[in-house]
Protein backbone atom coordinates (compact mmCIF):
# COMPACT_ATOMS: atom_id res chain seq x y z
CA UNK A 1 0.00 0.00 0.00
CA UNK A 2 1.47 3.19 -1.08
CA UNK A 3 1.01 6.40 0.93
CA UNK A 4 -1.22 7.84 -0.91
CA UNK A 5 -3.73 5.01 -0.93
CA UNK A 6 -6.24 5.22 2.58
CA UNK A 7 -8.04 2.66 4.17
CA UNK A 8 -11.28 3.41 5.87
CA UNK A 9 -11.89 3.08 9.82
CA UNK A 10 -15.30 2.76 11.50
CA UNK A 11 -15.86 4.19 14.85
CA UNK A 12 -17.59 2.86 17.78
CA UNK A 13 -18.87 5.36 20.73
CA UNK A 14 -20.33 4.52 23.33
CA UNK A 15 -21.73 0.80 22.47
CA UNK A 16 -23.11 2.45 19.11
CA UNK A 17 -21.79 2.63 15.32
CA UNK A 18 -20.85 6.34 14.17
CA UNK A 19 -20.66 5.88 10.57
CA UNK A 20 -17.95 8.56 9.84
CA UNK A 21 -15.29 7.26 7.61
CA UNK A 22 -11.65 8.33 8.21
CA UNK A 23 -9.24 8.67 5.56
CA UNK A 24 -5.91 8.08 6.49
CA UNK A 25 -2.96 6.15 5.10
CA UNK A 26 -0.82 4.06 7.62
CA UNK A 27 1.77 6.65 7.13
CA UNK A 28 -0.34 9.34 8.71
CA UNK A 29 -1.50 7.11 11.68
CA UNK A 30 2.23 6.62 12.26
CA UNK A 31 2.53 10.36 12.12
CA UNK A 32 -0.27 11.10 14.35
CA UNK A 33 0.75 8.54 16.74
CA UNK A 34 4.21 9.80 16.90
CA UNK A 35 3.40 13.51 17.10
CA UNK A 36 1.20 12.45 20.17
CA UNK A 37 4.53 10.84 21.91
CA UNK A 38 6.90 14.13 20.81
CA UNK A 39 4.05 16.86 22.09
CA UNK A 40 4.19 14.98 25.95
CA UNK A 41 7.07 16.49 26.82
CA UNK A 42 5.68 20.00 25.68
CA UNK A 43 4.77 22.19 28.89
CA UNK A 44 1.18 22.90 29.03
CA UNK A 45 1.33 25.79 31.71
CA UNK A 46 0.66 28.54 29.11
CA UNK A 47 -2.15 27.11 26.58
CA UNK A 48 -1.26 29.71 23.18
CA UNK A 49 2.38 28.69 24.06
CA UNK A 50 1.72 25.38 24.17
CA UNK A 51 -0.48 25.56 20.79
CA UNK A 52 2.88 27.16 19.16
CA UNK A 53 5.59 24.67 20.39
CA UNK A 54 2.84 22.48 18.94
CA UNK A 55 2.51 24.50 15.64
CA UNK A 56 6.37 24.42 15.40
CA UNK A 57 6.90 21.29 15.10
CA UNK A 58 5.21 20.97 11.51
CA UNK A 59 7.64 23.64 10.54
CA UNK A 60 9.04 22.55 7.15
CA UNK A 61 5.67 20.99 6.65
CA UNK A 62 5.01 21.26 2.87
CA UNK A 63 1.88 23.29 1.57
CA UNK A 64 -0.62 20.83 -0.06
CA UNK A 65 -4.10 22.93 -1.40
CA UNK A 66 -7.19 20.58 -1.16
CA UNK A 67 -6.01 17.91 0.74
CA UNK A 68 -9.92 17.48 2.37
CA UNK A 69 -11.32 17.56 -1.28
CA UNK A 70 -11.21 13.55 -1.33
CA UNK A 71 -14.07 13.98 -4.40
CA UNK A 72 -15.54 10.84 -2.48
CA UNK A 73 -17.87 10.71 -0.05
CA UNK A 74 -16.83 13.08 3.01
CA UNK A 75 -14.62 11.39 5.34
CA UNK A 76 -12.40 12.84 8.48
CA UNK A 77 -8.87 13.11 6.59
CA UNK A 78 -5.97 12.74 8.43
CA UNK A 79 -3.15 14.32 6.35
CA UNK A 80 0.24 15.42 8.50
CA UNK A 81 2.39 15.07 5.41
CA UNK A 82 1.10 18.15 3.54
CA UNK A 83 -1.24 20.85 4.88
CA UNK A 84 -3.02 23.86 3.89
CA UNK A 85 -3.42 26.64 6.42
CA UNK A 86 -7.17 25.49 7.67
CA UNK A 87 -5.85 22.04 8.24
CA UNK A 88 -2.60 23.23 10.02
CA UNK A 89 -4.75 25.11 12.47
CA UNK A 90 -7.32 22.68 13.07
CA UNK A 91 -4.59 19.83 13.48
CA UNK A 92 -2.15 22.23 16.29
CA UNK A 93 -5.24 22.82 17.71
CA UNK A 94 -6.50 18.80 17.82
CA UNK A 95 -3.25 18.19 19.08
CA UNK A 96 -3.64 20.75 21.62
CA UNK A 97 -6.69 19.64 22.33
CA UNK A 98 -5.90 15.72 23.52
CA UNK A 99 -2.76 16.99 25.36
CA UNK A 100 -4.50 17.45 28.41
CA UNK A 101 -5.05 14.17 28.71
CA UNK A 102 -1.98 12.09 29.04
CA UNK A 103 -3.43 8.74 28.24
CA UNK A 104 -4.94 10.13 24.71
CA UNK A 105 -4.38 8.04 21.25
CA UNK A 106 -4.77 8.43 18.06
CA UNK A 107 -8.71 7.56 18.13
CA UNK A 108 -9.04 10.64 20.37
CA UNK A 109 -6.95 12.65 18.09
CA UNK A 110 -9.73 11.91 15.57
CA UNK A 111 -12.54 12.55 18.06
CA UNK A 112 -10.83 15.90 18.37
CA UNK A 113 -10.25 16.75 14.50
CA UNK A 114 -14.28 15.94 14.49
CA UNK A 115 -15.26 18.02 16.65
CA UNK A 116 -13.04 21.04 15.00
CA UNK A 117 -13.60 20.24 11.56
CA UNK A 118 -17.39 19.73 11.09
CA UNK A 119 -20.62 21.88 12.14
CA UNK A 120 -21.66 21.02 16.01
CA UNK A 121 -18.23 18.83 15.94
CA UNK A 122 -20.23 15.89 14.10
CA UNK A 123 -19.90 14.63 10.43
CA UNK A 124 -22.81 14.57 8.23
CA UNK A 125 -21.46 14.97 4.71
CA UNK A 126 -19.81 17.43 3.01
CA UNK A 127 -21.82 20.04 3.26
CA UNK A 128 -21.05 19.72 7.25
CA UNK A 129 -17.94 20.49 6.77
CA UNK A 130 -16.90 24.27 8.40
CA UNK A 131 -15.87 25.80 5.13
CA UNK A 132 -16.34 29.33 5.56
CA UNK A 133 -13.61 30.44 8.09
CA UNK A 134 -16.54 33.05 9.76
CA UNK A 135 -18.73 30.08 10.46
CA UNK A 136 -15.96 27.60 11.65
CA UNK A 137 -14.87 31.00 14.09
CA UNK A 138 -18.40 31.15 15.59
CA UNK A 139 -18.89 26.92 15.44
CA UNK A 140 -15.56 26.64 17.45
CA UNK A 141 -16.85 29.18 20.06
CA UNK A 142 -20.36 28.08 20.16
CA UNK A 143 -18.62 24.69 21.24
CA UNK A 144 -16.62 26.29 23.94
CA UNK A 145 -13.12 25.75 22.49
CA UNK A 146 -12.15 29.36 21.26
CA UNK A 147 -13.24 33.11 21.85
CA UNK A 148 -13.77 35.44 19.22
CA UNK A 149 -11.61 38.56 20.62
CA UNK A 150 -12.34 41.19 17.04
CA UNK A 151 -14.40 43.74 18.95
CA UNK A 152 -12.60 43.83 21.82
CA UNK A 153 -9.53 44.29 20.02
CA UNK A 154 -11.49 47.30 18.07
CA UNK A 155 -12.87 45.63 14.98
CA UNK A 156 -15.83 46.45 13.48
CA UNK A 157 -19.29 44.73 12.34
CA UNK A 158 -18.55 43.84 8.23
CA UNK A 159 -22.00 41.92 7.48
CA UNK A 160 -21.56 39.94 4.16
CA UNK A 161 -23.27 37.93 2.23
CA UNK A 162 -20.78 34.39 1.58
CA UNK A 163 -21.67 32.42 -1.70
CA UNK A 164 -18.43 31.99 -3.46
CA UNK A 165 -18.67 28.47 -2.97
CA UNK A 166 -22.05 27.93 -4.56
CA UNK A 167 -21.18 30.26 -7.32
CA UNK A 168 -18.10 29.00 -8.00
CA UNK A 169 -19.15 25.45 -8.46
CA UNK A 170 -16.60 23.70 -10.56
CA UNK A 171 -13.85 24.51 -8.18
CA UNK A 172 -15.37 21.94 -5.84
CA UNK A 173 -15.76 18.97 -7.11
CA UNK A 174 -17.94 17.32 -4.59
CA UNK A 175 -20.84 20.11 -5.68
CA UNK A 176 -21.16 18.34 -8.70
CA UNK A 177 -23.77 16.25 -7.21
CA UNK A 178 -26.85 18.44 -6.93
CA UNK A 179 -27.77 17.37 -3.49
CA UNK A 180 -24.62 18.11 -2.15
CA UNK A 181 -24.86 21.58 -3.83
CA UNK A 182 -28.61 21.98 -2.49
CA UNK A 183 -27.21 21.55 0.84
CA UNK A 184 -24.37 24.05 0.55
CA UNK A 185 -26.82 26.53 -0.94
CA UNK A 186 -28.94 26.12 2.53
CA UNK A 187 -25.69 26.43 4.10
CA UNK A 188 -24.63 29.78 2.51
CA UNK A 189 -28.51 31.33 3.12
CA UNK A 190 -27.98 30.54 7.03
CA UNK A 191 -24.87 32.16 7.37
CA UNK A 192 -26.08 36.03 6.93
CA UNK A 193 -27.63 35.23 10.95
CA UNK A 194 -23.72 35.04 12.01
CA UNK A 195 -22.13 38.73 11.35
CA UNK A 196 -18.12 38.95 12.38
CA UNK A 197 -16.32 41.68 12.84
CA UNK A 198 -13.04 42.48 10.81
CA UNK A 199 -9.93 44.80 12.77
CA UNK A 200 -8.14 46.63 10.10
CA UNK A 201 -4.46 46.99 9.57
CA UNK A 202 -4.49 50.40 11.22
CA UNK A 203 -5.94 49.57 14.47
CA UNK A 204 -4.38 46.12 14.79
CA UNK A 205 -0.96 48.23 14.47
CA UNK A 206 -2.20 50.23 17.51
CA UNK A 207 -3.35 47.24 19.34
CA UNK A 208 -0.98 44.87 18.70
CA UNK A 209 0.37 44.76 22.04
CA UNK A 210 -3.16 42.87 23.03
CA UNK A 211 -2.38 40.23 21.04
CA UNK A 212 -1.35 36.96 22.58
CA UNK A 213 0.77 34.12 21.21
CA UNK A 214 -1.66 31.40 20.09
CA UNK A 215 -4.43 33.57 18.96
CA UNK A 216 -5.70 32.61 15.36
CA UNK A 217 -5.60 35.40 12.92
CA UNK A 218 -7.86 34.92 9.82
CA UNK A 219 -7.16 37.17 6.79
CA UNK A 220 -10.51 38.94 5.41
CA UNK A 221 -11.02 39.90 2.37
CA UNK A 222 -12.68 42.38 -0.48
CA UNK A 223 -12.90 38.75 -2.73
CA UNK A 224 -17.27 38.74 -3.63
CA UNK A 225 -19.04 35.92 -1.71
CA UNK A 226 -15.52 34.90 0.23
CA UNK A 227 -14.74 35.78 4.12
CA UNK A 228 -11.41 34.84 4.39
CA UNK A 229 -8.39 33.75 2.05
CA UNK A 230 -5.61 32.41 5.24
CA UNK A 231 -4.99 32.09 8.03
CA UNK A 232 -2.56 30.96 11.22
CA UNK A 233 -1.40 31.65 14.27
CA UNK A 234 0.33 34.83 15.85
CA UNK A 235 3.39 34.19 17.40
CA UNK A 236 5.18 37.36 19.79
CA UNK A 237 8.67 37.26 18.36
CA UNK A 238 12.01 38.34 20.51
CA UNK A 239 11.80 42.19 18.93
CA UNK A 240 8.16 42.04 21.04
CA UNK A 241 6.16 42.21 17.31
CA UNK A 242 3.54 39.64 16.32
CA UNK A 243 4.46 37.51 13.42
CA UNK A 244 1.91 34.59 11.96
CA UNK A 245 2.86 31.00 12.49
CA UNK A 246 0.97 29.25 9.25
CA UNK A 247 1.02 27.19 6.30
CA UNK A 248 1.94 29.31 3.81
CA UNK A 249 1.60 28.80 0.64
CA UNK A 250 5.11 29.99 -0.52
CA UNK A 251 5.90 26.41 0.28
CA UNK A 252 5.54 24.98 3.42
CA UNK A 253 4.81 25.59 7.36
CA UNK A 254 6.71 28.48 8.77
CA UNK A 255 7.01 31.78 10.67
CA UNK A 256 6.07 34.90 8.47
CA UNK A 257 9.28 36.85 7.85
CA UNK A 258 8.03 40.25 7.87
CA UNK A 259 6.14 41.22 11.47
CA UNK A 260 1.85 40.49 10.28
CA UNK A 261 0.94 44.13 9.99
CA UNK A 262 3.34 44.44 7.17
CA UNK A 263 2.20 41.29 5.71
CA UNK A 264 -0.68 42.37 5.61
CA UNK A 265 -0.16 44.74 3.77
CA UNK A 266 1.21 42.93 0.64
CA UNK A 267 -2.03 40.64 1.18
CA UNK A 268 -4.43 41.33 -2.31
CA UNK A 269 -7.88 42.28 -1.17
CA UNK A 270 -7.08 42.16 2.29
CA UNK A 271 -9.73 43.99 4.84
CA UNK A 272 -7.91 43.34 7.83
CA UNK A 273 -8.14 40.13 10.35
CA UNK A 274 -10.25 38.10 12.68
CA UNK A 275 -9.03 37.15 15.82
CA UNK A 276 -9.84 33.92 17.67
CA UNK A 277 -8.37 32.93 21.18
CA UNK A 278 -8.03 29.12 22.00
CA UNK A 279 -9.49 28.71 25.88
CA UNK A 280 -7.89 25.13 26.53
Amino acid sequence: MNRHTFFFIILFISGTVCSQKISCSPENRKAVESKIDKIQDIPKDVPGETLIAIGKTFVGTPYVAKTLETGSEESVVIELEGLDCTTFVENVLAFGLIKQDQNSDFDDFVKALEKIRYRGGNLNGYASRLHYFTEWITDNEDKGLITDITESLGGNNTPKALHFMTEHRSLYQALEEENTFQEMVKVENSLPDHPYCVLSVETLKENEDMLRSGDIVALATSIEGLDVTHTGFAIRMPNDRIHLLHASTSGAVKISDLPLVDYLKKINKNTGVIVARPIF
